[in-house]
């Protein structure tokens, strides 16, 4: 299982730069959302997917699970729900602003 999950993370990250060498803004909008799930599954599966009780005190258990990728994972999806908000949030004012949502527009080349 963490096989297969390692290798949909490599997939993710792929097509993830696949997008940010683009040149549309809003695909490398999209990509640096992609990266950022990426890199949650690929810290969770370092974390470790084994089974295992919740870890309290009291629980008379052989095997707990460790709680700090899970916390850091929720923190980095609000991270990066709000970093996503504020790039689309700026794409569209440099959009309203320029009409374009090219990257080699918004440099300044007519050609390439």
């Amino acid at each position: 299982m963490e096989t297969l999950i390692t290798i949909l993370a490599g997939v993710l990250v792929t097509v993830a730069t696949y997008l940010i060498l683009s040149r549309n803004l809003i695909r490398v909008i999209l990509g640096t959302a992609i990266l950022s799930h990426a890199s949650h599954l690929l810290i969770m599966t370092m974390g470790g997917l084994k089974t295992g009780s919740v870890p309290l005190l009291g629980e008379d258990s052989e095997t707990f699970v460790d709680a700090v990728p899970q916390a850091l994972i929720l923190t980095s999806i609000v991270i990066s729900f709000a970093v996503t908000a504020l790039f689309l949030v700026l794409a569209y004012r440099t959009y309203q602003e320029t009409g374009a949502d090219k990257l080699h527009e918004l440099r300044g080349f007519k050609d390439e």
